[in-house]
């Protein structure tokens, strides 16, 4: 599933190619929207909130979530897609530019009044410019009980962490993820890590994992071999995904 710094350089290759332009087509391939029409709109800008992308216009507030398979890709117009045309969910061009959303998980239409409904549940951005440190650490110690490396995907507590990065940041801390959150001795110093590692991410990229995918692979501070658990919560789609560690940088709960 892309992450937060992907949506971000996502919507950076959108804000590029429409922001500032007129559509001349709209073409959403949503049964709900499928009449919706926004040609002659400008797009005034394209935006994030974790994993929450929005492209505004004067009327709508476009909302996009890539789930586990979307993705966007810009085109020249007239330039061949490079993925087949079925899996296109909404086509949004401009004189000189193609914005397709491959396979997208969600598209809803909003009213740009009503866009704080879609992400107003979810906890502070780690790529937004209000990002709240103190908010994120409060509401993780809403479940102290809770393993980090489960607490850390919940985008209700902080917004942009997927299963690559909540590995990182778990190596980083050399906290072992099925540590409880009320047993880390220094929670805001990991919000903090958390902070840095999206920042860098979205900023710096590529980011080269130190952690995850290197399961059988000698740990780049110690040498042990890196291993993947996984971890069990009360929802399964989490608990399918392995969260990488060190087993000796990162000793296990007693």
């Amino acid at each position: 599933m892309p992450e937060g710094d992907s949506v971000f350089l996502t919507a950076a290759r959108l804000r590029k190619a429409l922001a500032g332009r007129v559509l001349d087509r709209s073409d959403f391939r949503v049964p709900k929207y499928a009449t919706l029409d926004l040609r002659g709109q400008e797009v005034e800008s394209v935006g994030t909130y974790g994993k929450h992308l929005f492209v505004r216009t004067p009327s709508v507030s476009i909302h996009t979530h890539l789930k586990m398979e979307g993705e966007w890709r810009v085109y020249q117009p007239g330039q061949r897609w490079t993925k087949p045309g079925f899996a296109a969910r909404l086509v949004l061009a401009n004189a000189e530019a193609e914005a397709v959303g491959f396979s997208l998980g969600l598209v809803e239409v909003l009213r740009p009044e009503d866009e704080h409904t879609a992400v107003e549940h979810l906890g502070p951005d780690l790529l937004g410019p209000n990002w709240d440190a103190a908010e994120a650490v409060r509401r993780l110690l809403e479940r102290p009980d809770r393993p980090i490396g489960l607490a850390l995907l919940d985008q209700r507590n902080l917004a942009g962490i997927g299963n690559i990065y909540r590995s990182e940041i778990c190596y980083l801390r050399r906290v072992n993820p099925a540590m409880s959150v009320g047993a880390i001795e220094d929670l805001p110093g990991l919000v903090d890590e958390a902070h840095k590692v999206l920042l860098k991410a979205a900023h710096q990229p590529p980011w080269r994992a130190l952690a995850y995918g290197r399961q059988h692979r000698p740990c780049k501070r110690c040498g042990a071999n890196m291993v993947v658990h996984l971890l069990g919560d009360d929802e399964p789609t989490r608990a399918e995904r392995g969260i990488y560690f060190c087993p000796r940088c990162q000793p296990p709960v007693d």
